[in-house]
């Protein structure tokens, strides 16, 4: 494979893009509930499905977006019998399904219509040519791991959850900071008085890590990294630390409520001298991108890398 460069014109010689190959036959199809402008990428995806004569399962509350009776109506869990799960969304629809697929092995495809789309990354101009493509065995699979955190008050665990983002542990107001210790591995690092701190896959790099000042991590990267959030400090940055390592926040003021929550979802109040363990979870979540998929040109695209004034990016 050969790709040019328009600077000097000149070929470089690159590895063969990964084609994975797999039958998909039965493929599930769940929306974004609360965006009905959906509907029109909803009907072309189960139009491309009933072409190509898949097995077509929706998501017993995205059918009611469906008009016909375009395949069988099956609940969330039953998506786990699925060779494919399509989501028709954003980047948040897939992190809503993540953690009920997680155990599985069913790859997500991401159909965009969010909007910045890392995860999501078939536009609606390319549902037929890129879903077609991948039914067709050309695609390429990432496995994109998450993190787990355990809540435990008083040496009882009291709550689980799941992130393929981030886990946030955040002061729960806009006027209050919160006291807390870390330590990695066993180890004490630093007790801090910030708004809280952002533990976050190489997933979640782009997203409120990266708002926070953390640093973008390619996804298929092994490693955490822990942002603090408005530290009372100058000298606290971004850590990256190893995708084994064990993270423990203590909570340490009696004076604080602070918040837990996995991708935004669920926030937990927590109390005084709780722990909040963060690790990776034993599995990931297998993502299918087109073989066009590259993070480096989502990330000129969609972050805006190398713009200048005057409209000339060479």
């Amino acid at each position: 494979m050969y790709i040019w460069l328009a600077r000097d014109n000149h070929a470089i010689s690159l590895p063969a893009i990964p084609v994975m190959f797999a039958d998909f036959q039965r493929v599930g199809i769940i929306g974004r509930l609360d965006k009905p402008v959906i509907t029109d990428s909803l009907d072309l995806v189960v139009d491309v499905l009933k072409k190509s004569e898949r097995d077509i399962l929706i998501e017993e509350q995205t059918a009611s977006l469906i008009a016909g009776n375009n395949g069988k109506i099956v609940s969330r869990n039953e998506l786990h019998d699925c060779d494919l799960v399509i989501v028709v969304g954003g980047d948040g629809s897939i992190l809503g399904i993540a953690k009920d697929l997680v155990d599985t092995d069913v790859p997500v495809l991401g159909i965009n219509r969010g909007r910045l789309g890392f995860l999501a990354d078939i536009y609606p101009d390319h549902i037929e040519s890129g879903l077609l493509a991948v039914l067709q065995g050309s695609y390429r699979l990432e496995v994109h791991f998450l993190l787990e955190h355990s809540i435990v008050r008083d040496d009882e665990l009291i709550r689980r959850g799941i992130a393929l983002n981030d886990v946030v542990v955040n002061s729960g107001s806009i006027t209050r900071m919160m006291d807390f210790a870390l330590y990695i591995n066993e180890e004490f690092v630093y007790s801090q008085r910030s708004d809280g701190l952002i533990i976050s896959t190489p997933t979640g790099s782009t997203a409120y890590a990266l708002s926070a000042g953390g640093p973008i991590m390619h996804p298929t990267l092994d490693a955490i990294v822990i942002v603090p959030m408005f530290p009372h400090t100058l000298t606290s940055r971004p850590l990256v630390v190893k995708g084994d390592s064990e993270i423990v926040v203590f909570v340490n003021s009696e004076d604080d409520f602070p918040l837990v929550t996995a991708d935004s979802q669920e926030p937990f109040i927590l109390q005084p001298y709780d722990r909040v363990y963060i690790r990776k979870n034993p599995k990931g979540l297998n993502i299918v991108y087109p073989t066009t998929h590259n993070f480096y040109e989502s990330c000129r695209s969609k972050l805006d890398w190398g713009s200048r004034l005057g409209g000339n990016n060479r």
